[in-house]
């Protein structure tokens, strides 16, 4: 039975690397569902182990759900700006793909950030915040999962 428990897991771990690529897949409540899985049917996780892990996981969720905003703030974009390109990137991305993400992301909050100040140079440097800040929070999430994994890893061979 542990050791059903500890595929499962694992393939729960590895889909969690692998949703972090992949639009509208929680590649960080793939990871934390493994872990809990895991303790939850073994509990051999220790403590320490188990709050790291929880962190990694809530991390990886903030910077999934708020890379690209915080970046497109940053970038001087409005809240509003933010919000409507969010939308407007889903929707591109649930149509086309990633690459709708990132056009419809970048297109949306030029054209916004223009019609609102009519500068073209802040246009383009909110945009490209928010594109830049999308890329960035794929990446955060792809090391905070693989740490995740590579972590569980470690613990479960030598506990």
């Amino acid at each position: 039975m542990v050791e059903a428990i500890t595929v499962v897991a694992v393939c729960l771990l590895v889909g969690g690397v692998v949703g972090t690529v992949i639009p509208l897949v929680p590649g960080g409540l793939l990871s934390l569902s493994g872990v809990y899985l895991y303790w939850w049917g073994t509990g051999d996780l220790g403590t320490v182990a188990l709050a790291v892990f929880t962190l990694f996981g809530l991390l990886t969720l903030l910077a999934e759900f708020f890379g690209g905003a915080i970046s497109a703030k940053y970038g001087g974009a409005s809240w509003r700006t933010t919000a409507i390109a969010a939308a407007v990137g889903i929707v591109l991305m649930i149509l086309t793909g990633p690459l709708g993400l990132l056009v419809g992301l970048f297109g949306t909050v030029f054209a916004l950030e223009f019609v609102r100040d009519g500068d073209v140079d802040h246009g383009l440097r909110s945009a490209g915040y928010a594109t830049a800040g999308i890329l960035a929070s794929t990446a955060v999430q792809v090391l905070l999962t693989v740490g995740i994994l590579l972590g569980f890893l470690v613990v479960v061979a030598f506990a």
